[in-house]
């Protein structure tokens, strides 16, 4: 039924909730995994005199190859249950980059957990949640992530 899982994680252990139901599926189908981190650079404000900022690029790179160790840490996980997973990192809008992978990996399911965020939060930082549940073309398993 599921021949490839999309899992956007973004290093919390709300996000990680989302394993359990994911390792289940998995072993039931025999399914590949694809864990997923999507690291979007925040916009800095460019000051009125020009201002040399060190190693911009060196950061990204850290950040990216920080990802990267933590989605094959969950790999491994999983490997650990012999179900097969592999690691993307990629760069973008968060929303827009998870429904982009998604269908470049032609995958039958989206699997997510919300962070829960309601009211102000919910507000000033939207819900990525919200974002591919109303833009995506594929089936989405979401959970409610609350501590």
């Amino acid at each position: 039924m599921y021949r490839k899982i999309l899992v956007p994680l973004d290093g919390s252990e709300r996000a990680e909730k989302i394993m359990a139901y994911i390792a289940e599926l998995a072993e039931r189908f025999e399914t590949e995994v694809i864990l997923l981190s999507v690291f979007q650079p925040e916009l800095m404000p460019v000051p009125v005199r020009p201002t040399y900022i060190a190693n911009g690029r060196d950061t990204l790179q850290q950040a990216l190859a920080q990802a990267e160790r933590y989605l094959n840490q969950q790999c491994g996980k999983l490997y650990h249950l012999e179900i097969h997973a592999r690691a993307r990192v990629v760069e973008g809008p968060v929303v827009e980059t998870i429904l982009s992978i998604a269908g470049q990996e032609n995958v039958d399911l989206i699997a997510m957990a919300s962070h829960g965020r309601t009211g102000l939060a919910r507000m000033l930082y939207g819900s990525v949640a919200a974002g591919v549940l109303h833009n995506t073309d594929r089936p989405l398993l979401l959970i409610r992530s609350l501590d």
